[in-house]
This record gives C-alpha cells, sequence and structure tokens, in this order.
C-alpha cells in the first residue's frame, strides 16, 4: 500500500509513501486516501488527521501518465483523495515536508491548518503543464491568501518557500521537524471530547458562511448549551470545584 495510515496519541497520520515518485498521485492512492479518512472518522479512538508525505516530497502532483489518460472521470477519481480530507469532520493538518505541486497543492490547501517544514514548496504548475487549475485549487487559494497571491501563485508561477507561506498566510508556522510538530499541535483535539471537536469544526465551517454577528451567536449558543449536558463537561466542572475548594 502506499498510503500509509498510523495512529498516534489520538491522531491518525496519512503518508503518502511512494517517494522514488515524488509521491505523485496514482487514482488507486486516492482511493486509498479516501479509504484512510473514512478509517479515521470511524475510530472513536482519532480525533485528528494529520496527512504528509514520505521526503523528499510532500506530494509532487498527479501521476501524469493517469492523468493524460482521464478525463471527467478520471479526474474525479483523482479529485476524491483530497476532497475527502477537505470533507472530513475531523480537524486535518499538513505537515508539508516538501515539494506540494498541484493536486499535492489542493490537498495541502484542503487541510483546516499547514504546517511547514524548511524544505516546504507550495506550486500551483498547473499552466506549466498546460493545464486548466482543478479541484477547486482557484477558490481555496483565494479563500486562504486572498486574490493577489492566488494569482500570483496561478497565473503567474510564483512558487511560495515556507517562510513565504507562513508570511502570506498559506500555512501557519514553521518547525524543523514538522510532523512531530503536527502530532503535538494536534494534542488540544485529541485530548479533547471527541464530539465537542466535531461539533466545533462544524460550527467553524457553518460560521464561514454568515454575514451577520447576531446569526453566529445564536448557532453557538445551541452548541454551547448542548455541551454543558454531557457527561465530560460535567466531569471537567466537578474537577475545578474540587481544585478550587482545596485552595480555600
Amino acid at each position: 500500500m502506499t498510503v500509509l495510515l498510523d495512529r498516534r496519541d489520538g491522531v491518525g497520520v496519512i503518508t503518502i509513501d511512494l517517494p522514488e515518485r515524488r509521491n505523485s498521485l496514482t487514482l488507486p492512492m486516492s482511493a486509498q486516501l479516501v479509504e484512510h479518512v473514512r478509517a479515521c472518522e470511524q475510530d472513536e479512538t482519532v480525533h485528528a488527521i494529520v496527512v504528509t508525505g514520505t521526503p523528499p516530497a510532500f506530494c509532487a502532483g498527479a501521476d501524469l501518465t493517469a492523468l493524460g489518460e482521464a478525463r471527467e472521470e478520471g479526474l474525479r477519481a483523482i479529485y476524491a483523495g483530497f476532497l475527502a480530507v477537505a470533507g472530513s469532520e475531523l480537524p486535518t493538518v499538513a505537515a508539508v515536508n516538501g515539494a506540494a505541486v498541484g493536486a499535492g497543492l489542493n490537498l495541502a490547501l484542503a487541510c483546516d491548518v499547514r504546517l511547514v517544514g524548511p524544505k516546504a514548496r507550495f506550486d500551483a504548475r498547473f499552466l506549466q503543464l498546460g493545464l486548466h487549475p482543478g479541484g477547486g485549487m482557484t477558490w481555496l487559494s483565494q479563500r486562504l491568501v486572498g486574490p493577489q497571491t492566488a494569482a500570483a501563485m496561478t497565473l503567474f508561477g510564483q512558487v511560495l518557500d515556507a517562510d513565504e507561506a507562513v508570511r502570506t498566510g498559506l500555512a501557519f508556522r514553521k518547525a524543523d521537524d514538522v510532523v512531530a510538530a503536527a502530532l503535538e499541535f494536534c494534542q488540544a483535539a485529541a485530548k479533547a471530547p471527541r464530539d465537542l471537536v466535531v461539533t466545533t469544526k462544524r460550527t467553524l465551517r457553518t460560521t464561514a458562511t454568515y454575514h451577520r454577528h447576531d446569526d453566529a451567536v445564536e448557532t453557538e449558543l445551541v452548541a454551547q448549551v448542548a455541551s454543558m449536558e454531557t457527561p465530560a463537561f460535567a466531569e471537567l466542572l466537578a474537577a475545578m470545584r474540587e481544585r478550587i475548594s482545596r485552595q480555600a
């Protein structure tokens, strides 16, 4: 299997493992990516997902030999892997340790957060290959970095290194060991009640479409009241009261 799944401390680590081809995605690999995302979602011990690649690349895009034969059905099959990540109910972090090119860029953009290693590179490269961008890349990139940087990457072939990615907001943080940093980053989600993590991510997506603060207040109120009625909240509240009583 060329896409691996490892579970570590409440985090599912999905690794694209075809380094001799710079982790270029094939149709079977995209299907494996979908399977692993679903497996994480169905595993109650997994609270977050990290996506990475075996060095030297994160993911160098779709395998062009497969892409050359693809039309709509084949392209949708290639998209399926990163769309599964984009649609996951669990928090997702891309640990970008090398080049993220084309479909590999889409895979990184599909995650909720991107952490970068020193050798990270973000390269759209669609036009240079004679291809129109696909998989929602134009929407994802503009949403994350704004129209100017998205245009620079898409129309003018600008490649962002790790520092530029952090500066433009494409990545959240740079780390020497980006996979270890991503695992540590996920621990807050891993230690929180899983249902609460899933609900909070759902609320983030919902309120992102709102135009009025009042609407967000009402949506959050319903979910917050529900969270106060859970056993997990009752246990945390009881523990807090006990600590306060000991200090009195």
